[in-house]
């Protein structure tokens, strides 16, 4: 569990590094996405009560639409700054390897990875034992 809190916790200190990129470009800042950005990442890290009482199909299908609404929202945040500003889409294009694996992996493979967010030494690395293996 504390792996997949540190995955996490990694995911949204990207998604600030790539936002604080963003309003560097654009020498705007970019208030209400970060909000967002933040209201996001307190809700993935809330510990929920250990009284859960047992949820019947019902209530996990209704639960679930409301995890997919969220996941609509967020697509829609996305989405709308991509169409607002070419520079976001070029900055999300070009670091899609770093976080798109991260936001399509499971639980279980987000805790594997081992990188952390400005290490670029285990790429370079990888790199160069690629070129010593030629």
């Amino acid at each position: 569990m504390a792996e997949e809190g540190k995955a996490d916790a990694q995911l949204f200190q990207l998604l600030t590094n790539l936002l604080q990129e963003v309003e560097a470009l654009t020498n705007q800042e970019e208030i209400e996405l970060r909000s967002k950005i933040e209201a996001l990442g307190l809700e993935v890290t809330k510990v929920p009560s250990k009284s859960t009482p047992q949820l019947d199909e019902l209530e996990i299908a209704r639960e679930l639409d409301k995890l997919s609404a969220k996941l609509d929202d967020v697509d829609e945040m996305i989405s709308s700054a991509i169409a607002a500003d070419p520079q976001v889409q070029s900055l999300l294009s070009g670091t899609a390897d770093v976080w798109m694996p991260v936001i399509t992996a499971t639980a279980d493979e987000r805790c594997k990875f081992t990188g952390s967010i400005g290490d670029d030494t285990t790429e370079v690395k990888d790199k160069e034992a690629v070129a010593n293996s030629r």
